[in-house]
């Protein structure tokens, strides 16, 4: 799968004072200025085709795009983060949209629109990696800038990089803190009180491999994304595989989207049956039917801004979620009467699952890293968002399996008594929070398949819809098919949350950086690696046989 490059390239280099300068890349990597000779330009040329530079070429090339959108806690004075860039995949029922572009000259002021009708020619941006080398005191945002349109596809050019540690700290919460979160109590339940040390184990570990990513990303120009890692650590191959992996897990997560929309509706009413024909429809059924037919129009639309900002909501809804178990366990005195297990070795291998799927947050860490005004802040980034969200999992999970025990169902919100105003909050913030990030989610996976049109379809919009609600209508069937929230939410974690988060990473890390790597580090490495396969192993494995029991049943 190849896609055209341009043949000829410079960079537009704008430092803070907004001088401009155009340079061509020399043999070693040194500046060249653009009056040289063309002998020398040549060289540059023939010098950048032979290195890995152009990581993003390869599919999935809209992975940094729609990453940035679904991930990001937008700033209205700031925008740090883009928005989807590929305008054949922009198809959309809307006549307009909020989305901007930026040429080179307009860099700042963002003032032009982005993403016209498909029969508009739009001269593809890339972004350059140099904004990925270690911060220097006047830090400068580098733009790579093809001179030829891509047969495939056609890029926007990203908004400059100004995220604050605050903002950094908020998308890694906001990816991290999900619906997750509302099953740590049933993964207390499943694993007993000593399961929670698999929690803060795999929040320890989760936080080790992020610093790994960053040293991939630091190891050389031109890596942004986690596919680029996997590009730059097993070869186009890997990349691949790395993005379907990672494109499997939001797809998965849909899934669980509409699960947990038909479980939760058909809590607050339990008496929604419908007959068609000889067709009963119970009311998990008939909920995650409307549930579907609600999300589809949202997966159409050309711009997804407006949803990024209700989403990034998610971590209040999430919190609000919690408070009011609290609420309903202190102040109505539901009680924290329940002593619980301590060890539940049968069932231990469940809680591994869904301890791991808490910590599903390294798709997005390269994207927040890039985005970053101050990169050496990574690390403290990370603290802050495993540190917070640690301690709103862990005090869920007691403060659920105190209340329910052994009677802790797959979402605390089913526990929750149904007559109190705080338990209906709480379900009503859990079904509404879904409808904002299920487009956000299933986004990145339907700009992936789009690439893949032809491009003599480029300008039928027809296909882009077709594939976005295919893909809706299939996650309400493996829904209704699979309608066991926990279970799969096991799965998820287990099989792909512990090849992203604990196998992958110190994976491409030693063979992006095998020369360099000491001995201690190796052996951490093969230690997390360990640790990833044998968790998945067994998770996979209960998870797979628990599922399928179920379905007997």
């Amino acid at each position: 799968m190849k896609n055209s490059e341009s043949d000829h390239s410079f960079y537009i280099e704008s430092d803070e004072e907004d001088e401009e300068k155009v340079f061509i890349p020399g043999e070693n990597g040194e500046e060249v200025d653009g009056n040289e000779s063309d002998d020398s330009d040549s060289s540059a040329e023939n010098q950048q085709q032979n290195k890995p530079g152009s990581y993003n070429t390869s599919w999935p090339q809209s992975y940094r795009q729609s990453i940035d959108l679904y991930s990001s806690v937008p700033s209205p004075s700031i925008g740090f983060l883009g928005t989807p860039t590929l305008s054949r995949l922009s198809s959309s029922y809307l006549s307009s949209s909020l989305t901007r572009r930026h040429t080179p000259e307009t860099l700042s002021s963002a003032t032009k629109p982005l993403l016209p009708t498909v029969d508009d020619q739009i001269e593809p941006h890339r972004r350059s990696s140099h904004a990925l080398l270690p911060p220097i005191p006047s830090r400068r945002q580098s733009v790579r800038l093809d001179d030829k349109t891509s047969s495939k596809v056609s890029h926007e050019i990203s908004l400059p990089r100004h995220c604050t540690n605050g903002q950094a700290v908020l998308n890694g919460i906001n990816v991290l803190c999900g619906v997750g979160i509302l099953s740590t109590p049933y993964a207390a339940k499943e694993g007993g009180w000593l399961g929670l040390i698999i929690l803060f184990t795999f929040a320890l570990l989760s936080f080790y491999t992020g610093l790994l990513l960053r040293q991939c990303l630091d190891s050389q120009p031109g890596l942004e994304t986690y596919p680029d890692i996997g590009q730059a650590a097993f070869g186009t191959y890997g990349r691949i595989a790395l993005s379907i992996i990672l494109y499997v897990e939001l797809y998965a997560c849909c899934v669980e989207y509409i699960i947990l929309e038909g479980d939760n509706l058909a809590s607050l009413f339990p008496n929604a049956y419908v007959s068609l024909g000889g067709l009963e429809l119970s009311p998990q059924r008939l909920f995650a039917l409307m549930a579907t037919l609600a999300v589809l129009p949202t997966v159409w639309l050309r711009d997804l801004s407006v949803l990024s900002y209700i989403s990034a909501g998610g971590v209040v809804a999430s919190i609000l979620a919690v408070l009011c178990l609290f609420w309903v366990g202190l102040i109505d005195q539901v009680g924290f009467h329940n002593k619980g297990t301590t060890l539940n070795i049968a069932t231990l291998p469940v809680a591994v699952g869904l301890y791991g799927y808490c910590y599903s947050g390294h798709a997005v860490f390269p994207n927040i890293y890039t985005s970053m005004a101050n990169p050496n802040k990574f690390p403290s980034v990370l603290i802050a968002c495993f540190a917070i969200c640690s301690l709103l999992y862990a005090g869920t999970a007691v403060m659920g399996y105190t209340m329910f025990g052994e009677a802790t169902e797959s979402q605390f919100t089913l526990n929750m008594p149904k007559d109190l105003i705080a338990s209906k909050i709480a379900v009503w913030t859990t079904v509404v929070n879904p409808f904002t990030k299920y487009a956000l989610t299933m986004s990145p996976v339907a700009m992936s398949l789009e690439e893949l049109i032809p491009s003599t379809h480029l300008k039928s919009h027809i296909y882009a819809i077709i594939i976005r609600t295919s893909l809706v209508i299939s996650t309400l069937i493996v829904g209704l098919t699979i309608p066991f929230f926990g279970l799969v939410m096991s799965l998820i974690g287990s099989l792909l949350t512990m090849l992203v988060t604990l196998i992958l990473p110190p994976a491409c890390y030693l063979s992006i950086l095998r020369g360099k790597v000491t001995r201690i580090q190796r052996t951490l490495c093969i230690m997390v690696i360990t640790v990833g396969v044998v968790s998945s192993a067994f998770g996979t494995y209960s998870a797979l046989s628990k599922i399928v029991e179920n379905l007997r049943s």
